[in-house]
Formats: structure tokens, sequence, C-alpha cells
């Protein structure tokens, strides 16, 4: 069976408490349909390694039938995800460079102070919002850890003893009782939490 070739995000496979694989998502995908072929007969999640999101993918039928699906999985960008359907972009924008057009609500005021910038409007937005991202960017990495984390032990974890303190310890950025608070749980769960939670504690 050749599998298709393009490069695919990372991927957690789990069955219960057990992680079943972990790797390029074809490769997990691919994992996982041998299992359920095997025999393996318990609800099976697998999750995003970036934001610990949940992958759905169609298991139904042949190996090669299943590998045709691949290609599927990256069709939703970051930028699809994020928007509602009545926030699609629309207009060609500057697409060679990546600028995708939408629309900016802002005040008279703001319109007129932006105006008057050297470069226009859109450059001027693009600045402050550049500016803005690099000045935030550790805080949005502790951010994203948190909600990755806290949205994996949610789904898989919710149960199990420590749970409400972890959580709290997570979002404090405590990882001593963090790491305290789910010393009990399945190896598995423990090892995938505290690799999602890792940029949580960066700063502690």
């Amino acid at each position: 069976m050749n599998l298709p070739t393009a490069k695919y995000k990372t991927a957690t496979a789990f069955a219960g408490d057990k992680m079943l694989a972990t790797g390029p998502v074809d490769s997990v995908i691919t994992g996982v349909k041998k299992m359920i072929d095997d025999g393996e007969h318990n609800l099976i999640l697998i999750f995003d390694d970036n934001d610990a999101r949940p992958i759905e993918f169609d298991f139904r039928g042949s190996k090669d039938e299943v590998a045709a699906r691949l290609p599927s999985i990256n069709q939703n960008t970051d930028v699809s995800e994020s928007l509602d359907a009545d926030e699609t972009p629309k207009g060609p924008g500057r697409p060679k460079l990546g600028v995708v057009a939408r629309e900016v609500t802002l005040l008279p005021r703001h319109w007129e102070w932006l105006s008057s910038q050297p470069g226009g409007a859109s450059v001027v937005i693009r600045k402050l919002v550049e500016n803005a991202r690099l000045a935030n960017s550790s805080t949005d990495k502790v951010r994203s850890a948190q909600e990755a984390a806290y949205r994996f032990m949610s789904a898989m974890a919710g149960n199990q003893t420590g749970f409400e303190e972890a959580t709290r310890a997570l979002f404090a950025g405590d990882k001593q009782k963090f790491e305290e608070n789910i010393s009990a749980w399945p190896a598995d769960l423990r090892r995938y939490s505290t690799k999602l939670a890792r940029e949580s504690f960066a700063t502690s």
C-alpha cells in the first residue's frame, strides 16, 4: 500500500488510559486501522499533539480506502477552523504573499488616524498586529499549553484522583503541585498530560 507523501502534523491515539500510537498523523491513522482490524474494540480517541483537539477520521473500509482518505485531514487550515461560516474570507487579497482580505470594523476616529499614517491602513494594522504578537508570544505559548493540557485532561482524566487539584495547579503555573496531583494517574495519561503542559511552566 502506497501512502500519500504529504507532511502531516503529529498526533497521539488512546484507547482508555492506554496510548496506542504517537507520531505523524498518517502513521497513527494507519496504525489505529490495523489495531481495529486486529480486534481492538475499545473507543479510540486521536488527539492533535499541537492543541489536543480530537481528530475525527473515518476508519470504514479496507486499508487502501482508509489510506485514500488521509489527505483530507489536512484540508482544514488554522484559518478555516477559526472562522464561522459567515466569516469566510472574501475577495482576492494578495494570496501570493499570504495576505487575505478580511473586514475590519473600527470607529471613525480610528479610521481617521489610520488614514494619516504612512503606508495606509493595511500596513499600519499589520505592523500593530505583528508587534502585539511578538510582545505577547510567551504569554500566548503558556495559554495555549494550558488549554491543550486541560482539553486532554478533561477528555481522558476527568475521573482520575487529583484532577481538580491538577487543573488548578496547571492554570496557576505550579509545576510541583501539578506533578504531585497527577502522580497516581496511569502512566500514559500522566506522560501525555505532562508533555502538553510543559510550556505552562516555562516561567515557573
